[in-house]
């Protein structure tokens, strides 16, 4: 079997669910069909590739498309066949639709010869070009929206990662889930005008909070 036929196949995977999850959770290797089951297991899976990632990025990589497949597919490569794979069906969430999946890889690879490679290695002297970069970065990964699911943790992975090569603590955040949730979309909103101050604002409290608490 080629790789093309794997992504085939996993592209397929991709819009099935899992059997008895009444829709709630998609076709996986370990045959979970709970959401709070599914839940803990991608957090736990999280929290291990996080432990492997920082290891693995040094403060002077500039990271890459294929660098952002690895990282998904280290965190849900033992959940989800697709993991690492770009999305090849069309999603939304809210009402609010991504990039088609047929224009991922040409985004992603936009994405990394432009937004990437200006903005990492983040290692500027300037904090407020430190929170530009990953307001920035941030903005437009969630944009794409390049996998099945898990694009915006993926896009934290990212932001954490970069924050560490600008010598700050990981990021906590809490900020942008919970009540800060309508404020944190209407900021990856903005960014489709390439407006990424209300992004900035939310990362400048995040680091506040992350250097208070570290």
């Amino acid at each position: 079997m080629t790789a093309d036929d794997r992504y085939d196949v996993s592209g397929l995977l991709e819009t099935q669910f899992e059997p008895g999850s009444n829709g709630l959770v998609l076709k996986n290797l370990r045959g979970i069909a709970s959401k709070h089951v599914m839940d803990q297991a991608e957090a736990q899976a999280l929290e291990q590739a996080m432990d492997t990632l920082v290891r693995t990025y040094p403060e002077t990589h500039r990271f890459t498309a294929t660098d952002l497949r690895n990282c998904h597919s280290s965190w849900l490569g033992g959940i989800y066949e697709w993991a690492g794979h770009y999305r090849s069906v069309n999603v939304s969430k809210d009402g609010f639709p991504f990039a088609p999946a047929a224009q991922v890889p040409v985004l992603m690879d936009q994405f990394e010869r432009d937004v990437l490679r200006r903005c990492t290695p983040c290692t500027f002297a300037d904090r407020a070009a430190v929170i530009r970069a990953l307001a920035e970065t941030h903005v437009e990964l969630v944009l794409i929206h390049p996998f099945r699911d898990g694009n915006g943790r993926l896009a934290r992975v990212l932001s954490s990662l970069m924050a560490l090569q600008a010598g700050l603590p990981l990021l906590e955040f809490g900020l942008m889930a919970g009540t800060g949730k309508t404020e944190y979309i209407a900021a990856i909103q903005a960014g489709l005008d390439k407006h990424y101050a209300p992004m900035e604002r939310l990362f400048r409290k995040v680091i506040e909070q992350s250097r208070s608490s570290s």
